[in-house]
């Protein structure tokens, strides 16, 4: 398996909007059960180039598989902070392809000045919560009924990883 990982392109932008929408759709990992139009999502993706933040993709034989970004949080208290995304296609999982994912978006992060990643995860993706944990993540809190879908409440872990 040769996987390369990218700084997010426009040429990424088409095969990351179906992966974010496959991902999406599983109804599992995400906040979100289903991905934007194109044209708002091929926007947003131009200003995250644009603004050259840690968003990053993996690529294997030309087809993106992975994705993970860390996004700055808003206002000047909180400019030291970053809340950190991910998705790999189900074929990928548990390949190590999220963990060179996360290392690529925490080092440009933190070239960029970010000393503090934050993240939720489901309290029952225990494999994304022993990841985290692997790399330095900490739970520091659990939200009890913190998403819900089709009716049903899920608890979710806030983890942080500080440096």
């Amino acid at each position: 398996m040769s996987i390369s990982v990218e700084p997010l392109a426009p040429a990424h932008f088409e095969q990351l909007h179906c992966l974010f929408d496959a991902v999406s759709r599983e109804e599992r990992f995400l906040a979100f059960c289903s991905s934007g139009s194109r044209e708002t999502t091929y926007a947003y993706y131009q200003r995250v180039v644009d603004s050259n933040h840690s968003h990053f993709v993996a690529v294997e034989n030309g087809t993106v598989i992975g994705w993970c970004d860390v996004f700055p949080l808003p206002g000047e208290m909180r400019a030291h902070c970053g809340v950190l995304g991910i998705g790999v296609a189900k074929a990928f999982r548990g390949k190590g392809v999220g963990r060179t994912l996360i290392e690529a978006a925490i080092e440009k992060a933190r070239n960029r000045g970010i000393t503090r990643i934050e993240l939720t995860v489901r309290a029952d993706n225990l494999t994304a919560r022993n990841l985290y944990e692997k790399l330095g993540f900490l739970v520091e809190g659990l939200q009890r009924n913190g998403w819900r879908l089709h009716g049903q409440y899920f608890d979710v872990h806030h983890m942080a990883l500080i440096w």
